[in-house]
């Protein structure tokens, strides 16, 4: 039994490592170094903003978003019953932005309570999701929004992600940060759009079509991560979904420990009660495609339970001075981390025309295996609870720790 263990912790972030490389650079052979899709029409798109006590960050978010280079937009922020002075400092903006439009929400009900408020007084028929200490770069919805109105398929399309980018990169742990979401989050997603399925939006910059919302019955108010639940609701009724690595959103990460372990937890048990409510996918045949990532999310927790365990053992066996039982673990590991380093050294080509600054945190990613692998194993253990956890009936959020 410990070495079937042996054998399923070595290979499976092995062979998913080359899996993500070489559909990564299939999907950008393929579309991004081919020209962007030219903006056939520029429909109304509202541009949903919601806070919940972001008094240091949104007069900045609101400001970047008005100098977007497309014609047709409106701004909707919707405080979420912030206990700050976000209201006071939105409320001052508003003279100042003739695009900024506001909902001023007494209670704290979730960020998915706030955006479907948004999207009942959006006027456009895309909705933009951004995150209110972020804000996508000026020429982003003229390479999303043609997905949208492409003659050619563009009526299938029912979401577009962008491409994150950190914008905070003083501290070491957000440096890493840095390192993941090339290495990880952009390849995984470059891969998943060559499978057909992205099966995780990015809540912090994400357009919709409002009809595909309302298709799926809109985002799920008691979940947690409302960008993970609406992607497989979407993916569910087959609306097509998007990849853009060429629509930057620049955001701010988490710089201490605390608040990177308050955000993966969100995360992980996102994806915990993603497990328990899609299981009916084996159910029905036309959700064929789905399986396998579901299978993934499944291998992946799995994985974490068995990394630790057999950290404990090489553990117990350096104490009891067993070469023999520690130097394979030893070995493996630094196997494992050098795929890793390959995998940023792909990233860093594939995302350096989106980030010329990315090469001088290079150094930064011989840090990033050890703590992104010893750091989500320990969280994945923590999230376990939530797979049979009662669910609330709305999901609501805490301030959060932005890097400042």
């Amino acid at each position: 039994m410990l070495r079937i263990i042996e054998i399923f912790v070595f290979w499976y972030p092995a062979i998913m490592s080359v899996f993500w490389m070489v559909g990564a650079i299939i999907f950008y052979i393929s579309n991004e170094r081919k020209k962007p899709l030219p903006l056939y029409e520029t429909p109304m798109v509202s541009i949903l903003v919601p806070c919940f006590n972001e008094e240091e960050t949104i007069e900045v978010t609101v400001a970047e978003l008005s100098q977007i280079r497309y014609p047709n937009f409106e701004i909707i922020a919707i405080n979420d019953g912030s206990s700050d002075r976000t209201s006071e400092v939105i409320q001052e903006l508003l003279p100042i932005y003739d695009k900024l439009r506001f909902i001023d929400l007494k209670e704290n009900n979730g960020k998915a309570n706030a955006l479907y408020l948004g999207l009942l007084a959006a006027r456009g028929e895309i909705l933009m999701g951004v995150d209110s200490d972020s804000y996508i770069m000026p020429d982003a919805l003229n390479y999303i929004v043609p997905h949208f109105t492409n003659p050619f398929n563009g009526e299938r399309v029912g979401a577009v992600t962008g491409n994150p980018r950190v914008r905070n990169r003083n501290s070491l742990l957000a440096k890493i940060q840095l390192c993941e979401y090339s290495s990880i989050i952009s390849l995984i997603k470059r891969t998943q759009r060559i499978w057909g399925k992205v099966m995780t939006v990015s809540g912090v910059v994400v357009a919709f079509r409002k009809r595909a919302l309302l298709n799926c019955e809109l985002w799920d108010r008691d979940m947690i991560t409302e960008d993970i639940g609406v992607t497989w609701k979407l993916e569910k009724k087959f609306w097509d979904i998007r990849y853009e690595p060429r629509a930057l959103c620049m955001m701010l990460v988490p710089e201490t420990v605390k608040g990177l372990y308050k955000q993966r937890k969100r995360w992980s048990q996102g994806g915990m009660e993603i497990l328990r409510r899609h299981g009916n996918i084996f159910k029905d045949w036309k959700t064929r495609r789905m399986a396998p990532v579901y299978i993934e999310q499944i291998c992946s927790i799995v994985w974490a339970l068995c990394w630790l365990f057999l950290t404990v053992l090489m553990i117990i066996g350096w104490f009891r001075q067993d070469d023999f039982f520690v130097f394979p673990y030893i070995w493996k590991s630094l196997f494992l981390s050098t795929v890793g380093l390959i995998q940023f050294t792909v990233a860093i080509i594939l995302d350096s025309k989106y980030d010329d600054k990315l090469l001088r945190n290079a150094l930064t990613a011989v840090w990033y295996p050890f703590l992104y692998w010893y750091i989500n194993a320990l969280i994945v253990i923590a999230s376990l609870p939530s797979l049979f956890r009662k669910r609330k009936k709305t999901a609501t959020w805490d301030s959060p720790d932005r890097g400042l």
